[in-house]
């Protein structure tokens, strides 16, 4: 299970998407001290000192970072069909892309709306990271894939 690279590529996969489920991932802040953080619960404003509230759910990125983290942990499980886990791994990229597309128009409407400047994180990293392992998840199922089918044709 763990010891083909694809196996580490879709664990690094599921242990990047825990990592961002906890805490903020994005963080704005304004001139006058306010600021806005994203996390999976949703859009919080306030400040250090007065606390923070929620202003907006985020509905659709919570379950995207939650479907990424079960659909990879079941990849990893599924080693001996291959053709499932080229499947998931699809869906794993698909899922990862819709993430990516989800933060960005998360980082425009709050840059927009509230005239705020994006602190960046280390966190900002990780659904691009999350994509690259899940590509390279893929390639190495394929090339697995493939050895199997050239060894079925020499029998």
């Amino acid at each position: 299970m763990i010891q083909r690279i694809q196996s580490v590529y879709i664990f690094l996969t599921t242990l990047l998407a825990i990592i961002f489920l906890q805490g903020s991932f994005l963080n704005f802040i304004d001139k006058a001290g306010t600021s806005i953080k994203v996390t999976i619960g949703g859009i919080e404003q306030g400040s250090a000192s007065q606390g923070f509230s929620v202003i907006e759910k985020l509905y659709p990125l919570t379950i995207s970072v939650i479907l990424i983290a079960l659909i990879s942990l079941t990849a990893i499980f599924i080693f001996k069909k291959r053709n499932i886990q080229l499947l998931l791994v699809k869906i794993l990229m698909v899922l990862i892309v819709f993430l990516i597309i989800a933060c960005i128009h998360s980082i425009y409407r709050i840059t927009s709306q509230h005239s705020m400047q994006l602190e960046p994180g280390i966190k900002l990293a990780f659904p691009i990271l999350m994509l690259v392992f899940s590509i390279l998840a893929h390639r190495g199922i394929k090339k697995d894939d493939d050895l199997v089918k050239s060894y079925d044709r020499l029998r």
